[in-house]
C-alpha cells in the first residue's frame, strides 16, 4: 500500500522534467507494474494528428512502437468508450486482439485498463493498461489505476504533449525531448545527437544564436545520462565579476583575499557527481582559460589561495553564440582549449530556420503557459497574428517569441490575441539577420567631432534598443562580449548623469 501511494505522490514530478519521453513513461510504466504486482505496464497515448494509439513505452523491449486503430483491442476499446477493463483470461475476451502479441512475442493473460483523463472526466488523452498478474484482479486495484491515470493526465497537461484543440482528444507529440517543442528536419540531427551525448560523459559544445535554446539542451543532456541524479551547476561567463571568476569556479580558502572570512566551495565542487554547464564560455577570462583546461583533461584544481590539488567527478557541457575560431585567431581564446571543449559539438538551429509551423507551434505553447500563469482564459491567436509570427524573422529566436507571447497574454485580458498585442517588430536588413540601427530615417546621429569613445556608446546603446533591450542579442550583433556591452552602456550613463549635476 505504501508503495502506490509513494507512486502517487511522485508521478507528478516525474513527468515535468527535460526528459526523454521514451524513458520517462517507460520509468512510470515501472513502477505501476510493480505497485500493482503485475509483469508489465503501457502506457498508450491518442495521437491527435494520426487519431490512433501509439506506444513506444511500456517495457515493450521487442519492438520500438507500437501502433493500433481506435477501437483496436482493448486498449483501442477503452479509448473509444472512455470506461475501464478489467479481464482475467483475455483470450476469451471478444475484444482482444492478438496482434500485439505476434509482434512482440510476449503472451497477454490478463489485464486491467483504464482510460487517462483529468479528474471529473474530460477528453481522453490514453490508456493505462496492466498485464499479467497472478492473482485476479479487483475493484481496488481498478479504482486505484482509474486514480494513478487522472495523475498521469495531470502531469500531461503541465508538459509539451498537449494538443492544438484542448477539449479534443488525444495528444501532439511534438517532440521527443519534454519541454522542447519541434519536430522538424531542422532539430532530428539535434536530437539524435543530444541522446548520443548523454549517453557518455564526453565534453559537449553547443553552439547556436542568442535564444535559441542552448540552456534547454544542455539539462536534457544531463537528465538523459547516468548523472541525471547529481547536480546540474549552470555557470554564466557573462556574469562572472573579472576579479572574482577563479574564485567562482574552483572555489577559495580562508584568507585569500580581502574579505575571504571562509572557506567556499566553488560551482565545480558543486557539480561534484553530476553536469557542469559553461553557457556563453566564449566570455571566459583569457587568464583563466588554462586552469579550465587543465581541469578539463585531469578533473584536478586548486582553490584560490590553496596548496591543496583537489579532484572532481564533473561532466562538463560548454555554449556559446560566438564564433570561437574568429576568437582564437584574434589570441582572446586559446586554440587548445578550442578543441578540448568541442569533442561533441551540437549546431542549435535558429527559429527562423525551423518554419512557420513550429514558430506557431511554439507560440500556442507559450500562450497556454502564461495564460495558466497570469490566468487568463483559454488563449485563441487570431488570424492576424497568426500573419504577424509567422511574417517575422525573429533575430531573439525562441527567447523573442516567448517575450513577445507573454505580452501578448498580459494584454488581452479577454484570451483573444490579434496582432495589435504583439511587440511592433523592428526593421529588419537584408538577409533577416542583423537588424538596422535606426534613429527616425537618419541612422544614429553621430555629429563630426564627437569623441571615438562616446560615438562608440552610442553605437552600442542603439544596437541594445534595437535588439529590444536584450544585451546579450546586441553583444551577437557586435561580436563582443556582454560584459563590454555593459561597460559601455555604464560609462555612457555615467557621463550623462555628470552632464546633469553641471546643468
Amino acid at each position: 500500500m505504501s508503495n502506490r501511494l509513494s507512486l502517487l505522490v511522485d508521478l507528478a514530478s516525474m513527468l515535468t522534467r527535460e526528459v526523454d519521453f521514451d524513458a520517462l513513461l517507460g520509468a512510470a510504466c515501472e513502477r505501476v507494474a510493480e505497485a500493482l504486482g503485475a509483469e508489465r505496464a503501457t502506457i498508450w497515448l491518442v495521437d491527435a494528428d494520426g487519431g490512433d494509439l501509439v506506444t513506444r513505452v511500456a517495457l515493450l523491449p521487442e519492438v520500438p512502437a507500437l501502433r493500433i486503430a481506435i477501437g483496436q483491442g482493448i486498449a483501442g476499446w477503452v479509448a473509444e468508450a472512455g470506461k475501464p477493463v478489467r479481464i482475467d483470461d483475455a483470450a476469451s475476451d471478444a475484444r482482444f486482439d492478438s496482434s500485439a502479441d505476434r509482434a512482440t512475442g510476449y503472451t497477454t493473460r490478463s489485464v486491467l485498463a483504464v482510460p487517462i483523463r483529468e479528474e471529473g472526466g474530460g477528453p481522453v488523452r490514453g490508456v493505462l493498461q496492466v498485464l499479467n498478474r497472478p492473482s485476479p484482479w479487483h475493484e481496488d486495484d481498478e479504482r486505484y489505476l482509474v486514480a494513478l491515470a487522472a495523475q498521469i493526465a495531470r502531469a500531461l497537461s503541465l508538459t509539451t504533449l498537449r494538443p492544438a484543440d484542448a477539449d479534443g482528444p488525444g495528444l501532439t507529440l511534438r517532440g521527443p525531448f519534454n519541454r522542447i517543442i519541434g519536430r522538424s528536419e531542422e532539430l532530428r540531427a539535434v536530437y539524435e545527437r543530444v541522446t548520443l551525448a548523454a549517453q557518455t560523459d564526453a565534453t559537449v559544445l553547443l553552439r547556436g544564436e542568442t535564444g535559441s535554446g542552448k540552456g534547454l539542451f544542455s539539462r536534457a543532456i544531463h537528465v538523459n545520462s547516468a548523472r541525471e541524479a547529481g547536480p546540474f551547476v549552470v555557470v554564466d561567463c557573462t556574469t562572472l565579476p573579472m576579479q572574482l571568476v577563479e574564485s567562482e569556479l574552483f572555489g577559495h580558502e580562508r584568507g585569500a583575499f580581502t574579505g575571504a572570512d571562509r572557506r567556499v566551495p566553488g560551482r565545480v565542487e558543486m557539480a561534484e557527481g553530476g553536469t557542469l554547464f559553461l553557457d556563453e564560455i566564449g566570455d571566459l577570462p583569457l587568464d583563466l582559460q588554462g586552469k579550465l583546461l587543465r581541469f578539463l583533461q585531469d578533473r584536478a584544481f586548486e582553490r584560490v589561495g590553496g596548496r591543496q590539488t583537489m579532484t572532481a567527478d564533473v561532466r562538463v557541457v560548454c555554449a556559446t553564440h560566438q564564433g570561437l575560431e574568429a576568437l582564437v585567431e584574434a589570441g582572446r581564446f586559446r586554440e587548445d582549449l578550442y578543441y578540448r571543449i568541442r569533442v561533441v559539438e551540437i549546431e542549435i538551429p535558429p527559429l527562423r530556420a525551423r518554419g512557420t509551423t513550429e514558430i506557431e507551434q511554439l507560440a500556442r505553447h507559450f500562450a497556454d503557459m502564461y495564460a495558466k500563469k497570469y490566468k487568463r482564459p483559454p488563449p485563441v491567436l487570431l488570424p492576424d497574428a497568426v500573419v504577424a509570427l509567422r511574417e517575422h524573422s525573429f533575430p531573439g529566436n525562441v527567447r523573442e517569441l516567448e517575450h513577445w507571447i507573454e505580452s501578448a497574454v498580459v494584454l488581452a485580458p479577454d484570451g483573444r490575441i490579434g496582432a495589435g498585442h504583439l511587440p511592433r517588430a523592428r526593421r529588419v536588413a537584408p538577409g533577416g539577420d542583423r537588424p538596422s540601427v535606426t534613429a527616425g530615417h537618419g541612422g544614429v546621429p553621430l555629429p563630426l567631432g564627437l569623441p571615438l569613445d562616446e560615438a562608440i556608446q552610442r553605437y552600442v546603446a542603439a544596437t541594445v534598443d534595437a535588439a529590444g533591450g536584450n544585451k546579450a542579442e546586441a553583444a551577437r550583433r557586435l561580436a563582443i562580449g556582454r560584459n563590454t556591452i555593459g561597460r559601455y552602456l555604464k560609462e555612457r550613463d555615467a557621463q550623462a548623469g555628470d552632464g546633469g549635476d553641471e546643468a
